[in-house]
């Protein structure tokens, strides 16, 4: 199958690709005390050098005391940190690349090291970080708004340094998908409810503080999955009509685009039609998708983290879906880890150049 057209440009607002393929957001701990080295921007770099169309940036904290649970994850506040940034935005778009940073907030969720404790209280909606576990204090109304200021302020400071988009951090069990999930947002205030809806108004919130901070053109991505790094099998809106009460309010708070996330792209979502996640967020909005889940590799990602190698697997399933418009933007994660050049050698035809991955490559920067 002709892989044509996954390199056609793409535009939406003021974002303009050359091609349909996104470096996926990938925690990589590697800016020691939240600054980006000269490894991370070179690491950035290569990758816009060899086409890919756009990067989102590793999670990169907002201002809070505990955004943060890994003290080399980076930060996006702070003289230092966004001087760093503006050396990866500026290499970036010198080597021809376009670039948004994901804001991040990881909330109620273990610390990832035993040698390092976060310099504040750790924030969730209700002091649980997954069914039955107390983690923290619920959030107070001032620790609520000064997020949101918070995500509002690092996205503005994005649009200034020069980033093209931002993408939110709204998937996997982190703060603002904990306000999502009914076992970890036990709220009776504003912030709570029995419905999605209901407990999407903290995103909706920050929404609309980053659409009132970036304004009207500027592109705001939010990352969204069903399931949760302490339970992958949570489906939370479990029909079209529930995921459509969930997403079309983010969409009119400010979400132009997306960013579906699922362990394996080809999945159904729901019983009775083959469309994955991406492909019924952009029926039921109207807004451009990007699908992301095990793309161009064998395997699965939460199988990488536990040791396990994938092989180069083929594409034609994923283009088969995005010929018939099912979702607008493919994000690459593990492949691009392993071979920057990745997104060149599937361009050309070089697959037998494409490589093995391997859980070695975790520990690299290359």
């Amino acid at each position: 199958m002709s892989l044509d057209s996954l390199f056609r440009p793409f535009q939406y607002k003021s974002l303009k690709l050359a091609n349909r393929i996104v470096m996926a957001p990938m925690t990589r701990s590697f800016s020691p005390g939240g600054v980006p080295t000269e490894q991370v921007t070179e690491y950035y770099r290569r990758r816009a050098e060899a086409a890919v169309g756009l990067i989102v940036s590793e999670g990169t904290v907002i201002e809070r005391p505990a955004a943060s649970n890994d003290p080399n994850v980076p930060r996006f506040w702070g003289d230092d940190a966004l001087a760093a940034w503006k050396k990866v935005i500026d290499a970036v778009h010198g080597a021809g690349g376009v670039m948004a940073p994901q804001l991040w907030h990881v909330g109620a969720v273990r610390n990832r090291r035993t040698d390092w404790v976060p310099p504040g209280p750790i924030d969730g909606p209700s002091g649980i970080s997954s069914l039955g576990k107390q983690y923290g204090e619920a959030m107070s109304d001032s620790a609520i708004a000064d997020t949101i200021a918070g995500f509002a302020k690092a996205a503005g400071a994005a649009k200034r340094l020069g980033f093209d988009s931002i993408e939110l951090h709204g998937a996997h069990g982190y703060l603002i998908d904990q306000f999502f999930w009914d076992v970890t947002n036990q709220r009776s205030d504003r912030y709570g409810g029995a419905t999605l809806p209901e407990r999407g108004r903290f995103a909706a919130e920050i929404l609309k503080a980053v659409r009132a901070e970036v304004g009207s053109d500027y592109p705001v991505i939010i990352r969204l999955s069903q399931w949760k790094q302490q339970d992958y099998t949570v489906q939370m809106a479990k029909t079209p009509q529930e995921m459509e009460d969930w997403l079309r309010p983010l969409a009119d708070a400010g979400a132009d685009i997306f960013h579906c996330s699922q362990r394996r792209f080809w999945e159904p979502e729901f019983a009775g039609s083959d469309l994955n996640f991406a492909g019924w967020a952009k029926k039921l909005t109207g807004c451009p998708t990007i699908t992301v889940g095990s793309v161009g590799l064998s395997g699965e990602f939460l199988a990488a983290f536990a040791g396990e190698s994938s092989k180069p697997a083929p594409l034609d399933e994923l283009v088969k879906r995005f010929e018939r418009g099912d979702f607008d933007l493919v994000a690459v994660g593990r492949a691009l880890i392993n071979d920057p050049q990745w997104v060149l050698k599937v361009r050309d035809g070089r697959s037998a150049e494409l490589q093995d991955f391997s859980p070695a490559s975790l520990g690299t920067l290359y």
